[in-house]
């Protein structure tokens, strides 16, 4: 994979579902991988902007070859039931690069406690809705932040990856908001 753009926490936002379709395109990237709560608000958040599960739902069905995707806390059976991909998989072993990589939503499987993967690894996660990249013993921790319900003065955002370089942008602005490259 040459590019690849990667996000978390959707939960049902049509406004920034859009937003993140219309960066997708503009990057240019292969794929899309989203890192669980595509539909669902959940019962600790406020509604996000433009709440309208029933237009994600469309939207995405109809990127339905370009994305890959792992169950959030607040994904379940009932949403697979209307997405028109896979979304029940708790993790994605992926290699970018010459990188490992495993991506999960980040309620199980965090920097915190982390799974076995293969060391110098990436390990991909969303949950929190803050941006993250932290270099810990053995592996990167990355996460692209929340799309709708940003936390902690964070910005409406997600990642690409291109070339061993991480790029965090604002769906706001396009702008890149951080980059980090892996380790030589």
């Amino acid at each position: 994979m040459k590019k690849l753009m990667i996000a978390s926490d959707i939960h049902g936002s049509a406004r920034w579902c859009e937003r993140l379709l219309t960066a997708f395109r503009r990057e240019g990237a292969e794929r899309l991988l989203l890192l669980g709560d595509i539909l669902y608000h959940g019962p600790r958040n406020d509604l996000p902007d433009e709440y309208a599960p029933k237009k994600v739902m469309a939207m995405l069905n109809a990127e339905r070859e370009n994305l890959l995707c792992v169950r959030g806390n607040c994904d379940g059976e009932v949403d697979q039931m209307v997405l028109e991909f896979p979304i029940m998989a708790d993790y994605a072993l992926l290699t970018l690069g010459e990188t490992d990589v495993f991506a999960t939503h980040g309620h199980r499987y965090n920097e915190k406690t982390p799974p076995f993967f293969p060391r110098g690894g990436v390990l991909l996660y969303g949950h929190t809705h803050v941006p993250t990249c932290r270099e810990r013993e053995g592996f990167v921790a990355m996460n692209p932040g929340s799309t709708s319900i940003p936390k902690e003065g964070s910005a409406h955002g997600c990642m690409v990856w291109e070339n061993g370089l991480f790029r965090w942008i604002s769906l706001e602005d396009g702008s890149t908001l951080r980059e980090y490259s892996l380790p030589a």
